[in-house]
């Protein structure tokens, strides 16, 4: 097993976990076992500076999980965007995959749509755009 397909695993095992009840608390559970264990160490520096570095540090850690979930999940979601686009009839194919563009590359097809939805409000006719083809189609 690649170390990348581990760290998939282990990303999406923690981030379900820490997501779930169980894991809120376990966390509340942490926390309370702290704050209950201040008197007994007089709520000293060494105290706190426990709790400060495991929450740092858990903290650290979550971040690179919570990336990692929200970049599969992004992918996910283009890719299903793709497909619609795809099988759409009538829809542009050149906009297929538009996060790989480059800034001004995505600026340019923004500034046609933006138009086109200017245009399509300024009309004051019956022929306005105001749903898709096919479901209009029906009515």
């Amino acid at each position: 097993m690649s170390p990348s397909h581990l760290f998939n695993r282990l990303a999406k095992w923690a981030s379900r976990a820490a997501g779930r009840p169980l894991g809120f608390v376990l966390a509340l559970a942490v926390v309370l076992a702290w704050i209950l264990t201040g008197p007994l160490f007089g709520f000293s520096d060494t105290w706190q500076l426990v709790i400060n570095t495991g929450t740092t540090i858990v903290t650290f850690l979550m971040v690179f999980l919570i990336q990692n979930s929200q970049n599969r999940d992004t992918e996910a979601i283009q890719l299903k965007l793709d497909e619609l686009i795809r099988a759409t009839r009538g829809a542009h194919n050149a906009l297929l995959d538009l996060e790989e563009l480059e800034e001004r590359e995505l600026d340019a097809f923004r500034a046609r749509y933006v138009a086109l939805a200017r245009h399509a409000r300024e009309r004051d006719d019956e022929e306005t755009d105001r749903g898709t083809p096919e479901v209009n189609d029906l009515g």
